[in-house]
């Protein structure tokens, strides 16, 4: 069974965008191994708490991927 699973920060997508998600990894997973896997592939998108991931050293909040606060300094 194919199996994707993404990690976002929690809060960060809408139901229509974690869909968008869901559907264009099926349809890739589809398109590798044909229409036989469509059927089986599950998706998972695992939301991660506000602070609970970091990326170059530096932790990583909602208001930061959405622009809504600083990021921090070099």
């Amino acid at each position: 069974m194919p199996f994707a699973n993404f990690k976002v920060p929690a809060d960060t997508l809408t139901p229509a965008q974690k869909q968008l998600i869901v559907d264009r990894t099926t349809d890739l997973y589809a398109e590798v191994y044909g229409e036989r896997a469509r059927q089986n592939t599950m998706v998972l998108v695992e939301e991660v708490a506000d602070g609970g991931w970091g990326i170059g050293g530096h932790v990583l909040t909602a208001a930061m991927i959405n622009g809504t606060d600083a990021a921090p300094a070099e």
